[in-house]
């Protein structure tokens, strides 16, 4: 296991979220924790080291991918909602969308329909969804909360989704299926995915109101009662986009199928969002222009606006990373497994992997990372425990899924935030009861499979 710095490994997250406390901002108080880290490591001599960090992290691949990503995800969401054919879909929905169950419980369908992508799913359905649910008075951090609950915790429980490409290369890497088969061994996992079921079954619940309004998600409901939906400061990281008029009347298909070729060729170059997103922005143009919805020129200009609608929520990402390479530095879940690993038995190992591993992805804002370094160990401690394979990693899978919702500075969190106009520590502060809801229900079911398989 690698080394660590005991105690000073959870200096930055503590700073971050003590921060985020007092605060309410994320990108702040993400730099704060960073600043924390660096100090801790190269005292005074902090600033060079930093930098370095800094461009470190924007000349990582997966910084370059999620830049571009998430920048032609916001042209895309631009041209959508600036030729209108966001609200002609919308206005579709609302002839079959009668009272706010129904809105809500749309918006979980839409979200278990787009599965391919977490950033696909909480950008598509974000924006689409806010012109319907605003009609019936629902707070913007009610629709966050199921946009986000439809994100990471059902493109893990889908075999054709990025989380379950990467995970199946993972199994094979470190010896649970051979190479070719990663994605048969991850169908095998998915029944013990316990927090990922947990969450998406929830949503509809709460929709139906069979769970009541918990915490601070009360006063967003009496204060959208009053006919506020947007919580105070949401203005930085909302995708504020202009409708132009336009020669033709919105119609569904305008929306629907720029989506349909997204999702289609996103699985065609083998769940390569990027790759299918490029296609689908260059379909929208073409197809805008040919049915003369905006001038070729306008389109164009789209583009270039709508990317820049994504900087504040890229930003907090960006600086998630560097938090992270800094936590990795320290040692942070070495530290944290290195801990609770004298606990572990044959009965506690798949609670103990499931709670440990989800305070390091909360904290971190890490989930594929974590499953990268905690797997390799856990694998062969189940092994040698004779714990049930699946039920161990399928804690492990379940940790990050947790992670990826609740944690605030999370990528897609940050993007269900920004897709539906919602502050972001509002959204994180009203989605939290109903994560660690989820998260003690998944925390009695592993306990329990714990002692009985």
């Amino acid at each position: 296991m690698e080394e660590h710095q005991g105690f000073l490994s959870l200096a930055p997250t503590l700073g971050v979220l003590v921060l985020a406390l007092i605060s309410k901002k994320t990108f702040e108080s993400l730099l704060g924790g960073v600043l924390i880290g660096y100090v801790l490591l190269y005292q005074l001599d902090f600033f060079d080291p930093l930098t370095a960090g800094l461009l470190k992290v924007m000349q990582d691949p997966t910084i370059a991918w999620i830049i571009l990503v998430c920048g032609l995800f916001g042209s895309l969401n631009y041209l959508l909602v600036q030729s209108g054919a966001a609200l002609g879909f919308a206005n579709f929905l609302l002839r079959f969308v009668h009272h706010r169950s129904a809105a809500l419980l749309a918006t979980w369908l839409m979200g278990l329909s787009i599965f391919i992508d977490d950033y696909l799913n909480a950008l598509a359905v974000g924006t689409t969804m806010k012109k319907i649910t605003d009609k019936f008075r629902v707070p913007r951090e009610m629709l966050a909360y199921i946009v986000d609950s439809t994100a990471a915790p059902v493109c893990v429980l889908i075999p054709l989704s990025t989380w379950a490409i990467f995970v199946s290369g993972l199994l094979e890497t470190n010896g649970v299926a051979q190479a070719g088969g990663g994605l048969q061994a991850y169908v095998g996992v998915i029944p013990f995915m316990l927090y990922a079921w947990i969450a998406a079954i929830m949503v509809p619940l709460v929709a139906l109101g069979y769970i009541p309004a918990l915490g601070r998600m009360k006063e967003a409901e009496v204060r959208a009662a009053g006919g506020i939906l947007v919580p105070p400061n949401s203005e930085s990281i909302a995708l504020d986009i202009p409708e132009l008029k336009s020669t033709r009347i919105p119609r569904p298909a305008h929306f629907l199928f720029p989506l349909i070729i997204l999702i289609g060729s996103t699985v065609w170059f083998d769940i390569d969002a990027l790759k299918g997103i490029i296609t689908c922005l260059v379909f929208t143009i073409i197809y805008f222009a040919w049915q003369k919805i905006l001038s070729l020129a306008a389109l164009l200009d789209g583009v270039f606006e709508g990317f820049k609608t994504m900087i504040h929520a890229l930003a907090i990402i960006i600086i998630s990373f560097v938090l992270k390479d800094i936590n990795d530095e320290l040692g942070l879940t070495a530290y944290i497994l290195e801990t609770v690993s004298p606990a572990m038995s044959r009965e506690l190992l798949p609670v103990i992997a499931f709670v440990s591993l989800s305070l390091v992805t909360f904290a971190t804002g890490s989930f594929w990372g974590v499953y990268a370094i905690a797997l390799p160990i856990i694998i062969p401690l189940a092994d040698s425990l004779g714990v049930h394979t699946g039920l161990a990693i399928g804690a492990v899978i379940s940790s990050g899924a947790f992670g990826s919702h609740a944690c605030f500075y999370g990528d897609a969190t940050v993007l269900s935030a920004s897709a539906t106009g919602c502050n972001n520590m509002a959204h994180v502060l009203t989605q939290l009861p109903y994560a660690l809801l989820a998260a003690v229900l998944s925390v009695l079911g592993y306990l329990v499979l714990g002692y009985l398989i």
